[in-house]
């Protein structure tokens, strides 16, 4: 006699059986976590802009103290470099923007440009978010320190009506060039080169 166990797995059946089971489930009130897209995402951390790290298409200014020639805006590469005058090309991705500054000193002085070099980095423009999935207008919208999940929907016209509302999956670029997908929520804040994704409900 054939058992149950030794047939094989239909994987559209199932996922369709399973969303049978959910409509059952919360028809009847009892709604289960399992039961909701991408659920099982472990939790992404909010943003900490003390400690940020560079990334490709971040705009940052570099200030060298009384040296005008050697003070200008830069864009992170695709490489993940910034080429600087008299220098050459810096690494920057990954770094933090003191990291960068203590970089391009030790180069200036090393190269013998300067004696004593004073270097500052600033983040001009920080790259962009994408906000995907149930919005009124999914694409790319400028990142702010501090912005949360909800801000991000809130420029991208708000949820739609088939909308998960209360989490999102989100995919982080990692300071070394690869990325990570996590559950983020409402008040998440969120990172720059972040890729949010809200969303749909199976019911």
């Amino acid at each position: 006699m054939e058992r149950l166990a030794d047939r094989p797995v239909d994987g559209e059946a199932l996922v369709t059986s399973r969303r049978q089971a959910c409509f059952l489930l919360l028809g009847t009130g009892a709604l289960l976590a399992g039961c909701m897209p991408e659920s099982g995402l472990k939790l992404l951390p909010s943003a900490d802009n003390a400690n940020y790290h560079l990334g490709v298409g971040d705009e940052i200014r570099v200030i060298t103290y009384n040296e005008t020639q050697l003070t200008n805006t830069f864009i992170v590469g695709d490489n993940g470099t910034i080429a600087f005058p008299l220098v050459g090309s810096i690494r920057a991705r990954g770094m933090t923007p003191g990291g960068l500054a203590g970089e391009i000193e030790h180069r200036l002085m090393s190269k013998n440009i300067m004696t004593s070099p004073s270097v500052s980095v600033q983040v001009a423009q920080y790259r962009p978010i994408s906000v995907l999935g149930e919005v009124n207008h999914p694409g790319q919208y400028p990142y702010q320190p501090g912005m949360t999940m909800l801000d991000a929907v809130a420029l991208a016209g708000g949820f739609t009506y088939r909308a998960i509302t209360a989490y999102a999956s989100d995919v982080r670029p990692s300071p070394d060039g690869t990325f990570v997908k996590g559950k983020i929520l409402n008040d998440s804040r969120l990172e720059p080169g972040d890729v949010v994704t809200i969303l749909e409900r199976y019911f």
